[in-house]
C-alpha cells in the first residue's frame, strides 16, 4: 500500500510517498481503508520535531480518518464493512490504518465518509474544550482564538448552537472573520491590527470573556489572560504559533482565573469516558444540522506536502483532507 513517511525532521519536503505493507489488526484492533485523513497542527509539529514525546523518524503521521473497515481483529465488536471515523496513534496518512477499537467512532446520518475525518480530532477537542473541560453555561461569553481553522470553526458552531451565548472569534484576514461569522460568530476581531484586549472590553461592556479557547499559544494566550473576566478560564489545547506561554501563579490567584490544559491522546488514554461524553450530543447537533464539517482544501495522498506549507502558513481555513 501507499504511505507518507517521514524520514527526518524537517521541512514539507521530508514528507514521502513510499509503498508500504498492510498493515494486520491485533486484538482490540480494526484496520480501516481511508477515505480521507485529516490534517492537525500536531502533524507539524511532529515533523519539525517540535512536539513533546512525538515519534523519532522514520514514521507515517496522521491521527484522524475515515474510511471502511476492511479487517477487524480479535476480540472486537466492530463488523468488517462499516464506515466509521477514528482517532490514531499515527499512521494515517496511508491507504489503511490501524484503531484501537476504543477510538473508533460511528459516521453521523447523511455525513459522506471523506468529510467525517474533521470529526475525531477537531469536533471532539472542541466539545470537550466548551463543554466537558470548559464549563459552558448559558448567559456567557466565549472568545474562540483561530476561529477560522480548523478547531475554530467547530467551536464557533458548537458555541453558538447553545442557549444565550456570546461568541467572539479571532482571525488575520477578512476573508476568515466573514467565515467565523457565517458559523456563527457575533463579533469578530482581527488580531493583526486590532488591540485584542480593548475589543474584548468593548465587546463585553468592560466585563470581560468567561471562557476562552486557544491554541495559538504566545501572544493570543497572554489577550486572552488579560481579557478574562473575574473567574474566567482559558482552556488551552495547543501552540500553533510555536511561542510557549507561561502564567505565575499569584496572578491567577489574585484574579481567580483558571488555566485548563487539554490533549485528546492523553484524556482518551486517561479519562475516556469523560472525552466520549461529548459524542452524543455532537451525533445531535451533526443530525440536526446545526453544526457541520467545513472542509477547506482537498489534496491528494502524493501532495501532502502542499498541505502541509497551506495549514503552516495559515493559508487555509477549516479542515484540510489528505485524499488516499
Amino acid at each position: 500500500m501507499r504511505a507518507i513517511r517521514v524520514q527526518d525532521h524537517g521541512s514539507p519536503d521530508v514528507l514521502e510517498l513510499v509503498e508500504t505493507e498492510e498493515p494486520i489488526p491485533g486484538e482490540g484492533e480494526v484496520c480501516i481503508e481511508v477515505a480521507a485523513a485529516g490534517l492537525n497542527f500536531a502533524d507539524i509539529e511532529k515533523r519539525r520535531g517540535r512536539y513533546p514525546d512525538g515519534p523519532d523518524p522514520p514514521y507515517t503521521p496522521g491521527i484522524e480518518v475515515s474510511g471502511r473497515v476492511v479487517e477487524a481483529g480479535p476480540e472486537t465488536s466492530i463488523e468488517t464493512g462499516e464506515t466509521v471515523a477514528a482517532f490514531v496513534d499515527g499512521g494515517g496518512y496511508a491507504e489503511q490504518v490501524l484503531a484501537p477499537e476504543e477510538t473508533v467512532f460511528e459516521i453521523p446520518d447523511g455525513m459522506s465518509t471523506p468529510v467525517a475525518a474533521g470529526i475525531p480530532v477537531q469536533f471532539l477537542t472542541a466539545h470537550n474544550a466548551l463543554i466537558e473541560w470548559g464549563g459552558l453555561e448559558a448567559g456567557e461569553t466565549v472568545l474562540v482564538n483561530a476561529a477560522a481553522g480548523g478547531v475554530g470553526t467547530a467551536a464557533v458552531q458548537i458555541a453558538s448552537s447553545h442557549p444565550d451565548v456570546t461568541v467572539v472569534g479571532t482571525a488575520s484576514t477578512a476573508e476568515k472573520r466573514e467565515l467565523a461569522a457565517s458559523l456563527g460568530a457575533d463579533a469578530t476581531i482581527d488580531y493583526t491590527e486590532a488591540d485584542v484586549v480593548s475589543r474584548l472590553a468593548t465587546i463585553t461592556d468592560e466585563e470581560g470573556v468567561d471562557l476562552v479557547l486557544d491554541g495559538v499559544g504566545g501572544k493570543a494566550f497572554y489577550e486572552a489572560l488579560d481579557g478574562l473576566a473575574p473567574a474566567g478560564r482559558v482552556v488551552s489545547y495547543g501552540m500553533a504559533s510555536g511561542d510557549i506561554p507561561s502564567v505565575s501563579l499569584p496572578r491567577l490567584l489574585f484574579e481567580n482565573k483558571s488555566v485548563l490544559g487539554y490533549h485528546l491522546g492523553h484524556a482518551l488514554r486517561t479519562q475516556p469516558d469523560r472525552v466520549k461524553a461529548g459524542i452524543p450530543k455532537l451525533n445531535s447537533l451533526f443530525n440536526s444540522g446545526e453544526v457541520s464539517v467545513h472542509v477547506g482544501d482537498r489534496y491528494s495522498l502524493s501532495d501532502a506536502g502542499s498541505a502541509h506549507k497551506a495549514l503552516q502558513t495559515r493559508e487555509s481555513t477549516g479542515k484540510l483532507l489528505l485524499i488516499p
